[in-house]
């Protein structure tokens, strides 16, 4: 009997822990483009914004989304410094900001929504993230696939704001 228990009691400790430390996973909190610059233009001390530029096809966005974009330090930094922008480059639904609508414009077999060209400064790969700074200006777009690490590099440049003392160079070399 009193190995029965034991064994129950170790089994549901694994269950606790597991169940426990799984339930604090935080998740990446997206917005829309206009939620965030909402928040961008009402809030007291506005966060910089950063974009994630997307298409449903490519393989590489998944695997960030996957790899990258649900590590637990990636999501804590991120949620702290920056409103989180998914933006589907290929997407349908019109956008209004700074009195223009940026639409979707038909193009070969697929075609490209407007504000992901004008972000991406009409070089369209995919994935490519993109920071802004708290009025919603573009600081630099980044393309493509980035590790966790590499990843947390680029966030800390914008999101600490070294790079208003350090150019990209400078702050990979340590100088």
């Amino acid at each position: 009997m009193h190995a029965i228990f034991t064994s129950a009691a170790k089994i549901g400790l694994v269950l606790f822990f597991f169940l426990g430390f799984r339930s604090h996973a935080q998740n990446v909190q997206w917005m829309t483009w206009q939620e965030a610059v909402t928040l961008a233009q009402t809030e007291a001390l506005p966060k910089k914004t950063f974009v994630d530029v997307y298409t449903d096809w490519c393989g590489w966005c998944k695997k960030m989304d996957k790899d990258t974009f649900q590590n637990p330090e990636v999501v804590a930094y991120m949620q702290e410094h920056f409103y989180m922008v998914k933006l589907d480059a290929e997407g349908k639904d019109p956008i209004e900001f700074q009195g223009k609508t940026f639409t979707y414009v038909p193009s070969g077999r697929k075609g490209y929504h407007e504000l992901a060209a004008t972000l991406l400064r009409g070089e369209m790969s995919y994935p490519t993230v993109v920071f802004l700074d708290e009025e919603l200006n573009v600081l630099s777009p980044v393309p493509g696939y980035k590790k966790v690490g590499p990843f947390l590099q680029l966030a800390r440049y914008f999101g600490d704001n070294i790079y208003k003392e350090k150019d990209w160079n400078s702050y990979v070399s340590g100088k």
